[in-house]
């Protein structure tokens, strides 16, 4: 544990909501438009902060306590996932179950505050987001147990520490299947395409983005915000595994996963750019895909 372990949730909280810019740019370039500030992310979170919160007489403390708690949990998350090979700032054997759980109780709570409205539009969403992640956590716990396996070691700290080129050369095709699988959980559990369109408005394609039409002001806010942290912990994952950078040094170790996070969002704005959203029914077919490589994977990974 040191000093840098500690900066890391700092760096999440601090640069998180621009990971939002960097895709939206690129999609901006690829389809030859300006675009919109990298920065509007924290332009739309502080012009919300300012505003009031309106809430439907039908509504009880569920709803509000919905993105506070959802907001909560993704910021205890970036304490437990390490940047690159440097430890997490909470580290303990079988913390990558705590990471899960948090994730879940974040999508939990954002559910119940949609079924709290009393909409059956929002009921339709929750339905969705409920089906697709209940595909998507095996996917992501499968994933983890083959690192686990493969580095025998049950902390997320102590597994990506042990990811490096030489484990790429012995563990290759075990750490390739598992980096496919997460990236398809990090389309899936942050409402990306081809999963889901974050700027949809056609009412039967929506999914996460109808539970959270009836919240605005600071709750809007903090749903924004937590969506950012979701994405940066997850992305801190995938890029922990494609930039096996281990120096010791840790502003080197960090910066290179930063650099990888950099170009996951990069790599997000170009498929959300050259492909649509997949059918409803497509969905369930490709999280079942990525739960099969992360079970090749764990499979490989007990040889």
């Amino acid at each position: 544990m040191n000093l840098f372990s500690f900066a890391q949730p700092l760096l999440a909280m601090m640069l998180s909501p621009l990971l939002l810019g960097i895709i939206n740019r690129t999609k901006a370039l690829l389809a030859g438009r300006k675009g919109q500030p990298l920065l509007q992310a924290y332009f739309d979170i502080w012009k919300l902060l300012r505003k009031g919160a309106v809430y439907s007489r039908t509504t009880t403390w569920v709803f509000r306590a919905g993105p506070i708690v959802g907001l909560a949990a993704a910021l205890t998350v970036t304490a437990l996932v390490p940047l690159g090979g440097m430890p997490a700032a909470l580290s303990f054997t079988g913390d990558f179950v705590l990471f899960a759980y948090l994730l879940g109780l974040m999508r939990l709570f954002t559910v119940l505050a949609a079924l709290d409205t009393g909409s059956s539009f929002e009921g339709m969403g929750a339905s969705r987001e409920v089906t697709f992640s209940a595909l998507a956590e095996p996917a992501l716990l499968l994933g983890l147990a083959a690192l686990a396996r493969q580095s025998d070691s049950l902390s997320l700290s102590t597994i990506y520490s042990s990811v490096s080129v030489d484990a790429w050369l012995k563990a290759g095709p075990v750490l390739a299947l598992v980096v496919a699988a997460l990236m398809v959980v990090l389309l899936a559990e942050n409402a990306r395409i081809p999963v889901d369109d974050p700027n949809t408005h056609l009412e039967l394609t929506m999914i996460h983005e109808v539970m959270v039409l009836d919240h605005s002001g600071p709750d809007f806010a903090f749903i924004l915000y937590g969506a950012a942290l979701k994405l940066w912990v997850l992305g801190a994952l995938l890029a922990g595994l494609i930039v096996p950078v281990r120096t010791g040094n840790p502003w080197l170790d960090g910066g290179a996963c930063l650099l990888g996070m950099l170009a996951i969002t990069i790599v997000i704005g170009i498929v959300e750019s050259s492909m649509a959203r997949l059918r409803l029914l497509r969905v369930p077919q490709l999280l079942v895909g990525a739960s099969a490589l992360a079970v090749v994977a764990l499979i490989l990974s007990l040889r």
